[in-house]
Order: C-alpha cells, then structure tokens, then sequence
C-alpha cells in the first residue's frame, strides 16, 4: 500500500466552480463567506485559483450554496464525451454475470427520447440543430459510426458511448455494414 496521497484537484476547477454556484445564488462573496463560516480572504483566495482547500472548507461552501460537494470539484464538462467499450465506471452483481456501467445520470427535469437505430455505410445523414438544450447520448451496438458535431466527430466501435451537444449541426455516418445504435435524445 502506497502512502503517497492522491493527486490534488486543479485550483481552477474549483474557482470556476464557486464562481459559478456562487452568481447563480446570486449572493455576494462575502455573504457566502459568512453563511459558510470562513474568512472573506480565503473566499477570495479560493475563487483566485490560489490557496489550499480542505474537504471541510469546500462542504461548507457547498452546504451554503446549496449544492452537493460533487458541484465543485467535478472538472469541467467537455463538449464531446467518449467511453469506449470496458471502461467508465462499473459496478458488478455478486449474484449473477451482470455488470452495470453509468454512462450518463439523468438531470433533474430532463426529458429523454430512445431511438434504437440501423445504418449503412454510403451517404452521411447530417442533422441540423435541434432545440436549444439538447444532448445527445450515442451507444454503437454493432460496426462501426463516426458521428458528433461537425468538425468534432469520432469513431465509435461496438460498446463505446458518447454524448454532444444536439443543438449544434452534427453528423452520423456508418462506417460498416450492419451498424446499429442507440440514441438517446434528452431535452432540457
């Protein structure tokens, strides 16, 4: 067993983070400060991408933002996101062969189409932007697809995930016979 500590988190995800939390609660950095029960200076110092939060500071703002500690230490969201088959998070069944993968939690108020999909390889089919807020969830069950927003597409195999955003033009195209998927289609 190793003693070495895991890796600290980048200052700047956190500061984007309580910046963030901190203007859509609208409330100022000092009256976070006071509701968290820590000095404005270290506030400051934190939303400055300098100093050294602690586990306890960073849940004390989160509880005064009312938002869970994940909200500040997540790093930031990319616009295309790729698991490929056998990784992401997996948790097995004790019981029986059965493993389950999160590929993506749904947002509280979401709302989610399902489309099981076949394509074959030839012409791409392009997709304008849907409504403001969609994303797209791409799973390759058989062959192979290259899709995503144009000039950001991948090539997915069997079993990898993606997701991008949907109101953007993007693409799919089969790259070989007999490609199936699924997509999903969530609307915030």
């Amino acid at each position: 067993m190793s003693d070495s500590l895991p890796p600290r988190l980048p200052l700047d995800w956190i500061a984007a983070s309580l910046r963030r939390e901190r203007t859509r609660a609208g409330i100022s950095l000092s009256e976070l400060a006071k509701r968290a029960g820590i000095a404005k200076s270290t506030l400051s110092q934190l939303e400055a991408a300098s100093g050294n939060p602690s586990v306890e500071t960073l849940w004390a703002l989160g509880v005064a933002l009312g938002v869970p500690f994940s909200a500040l230490v997540e790093p930031p969201a990319p616009s295309v996101r790729v698991i490929r088959a056998g990784q992401g998070p997996t948790v097995a069944s004790e019981k029986a062969e059965f493993a389950a993968t999160l590929l993506s939690a749904s947002p509280p108020g979401a709302r989610r189409d399902i489309y099981h999909l076949r394509a074959e390889p030839g012409a791409v089919r392009e997709s304008e932007p849907h409504i403001p807020g969609t994303v797209e969830h791409l799973i390759v069950g058989a062959g192979r697809v290259k899709a995503g927003p144009v000039g950001e597409e991948v090539e997915l195999e069997p079993g990898d995930y993606m997701t991008y955003r949907g109101d953007v033009a993007h693409s799919y195209e089969a790259l070989t016979p007999g490609t199936t998927f699924v997509l999903v289609m969530q609307h915030m």
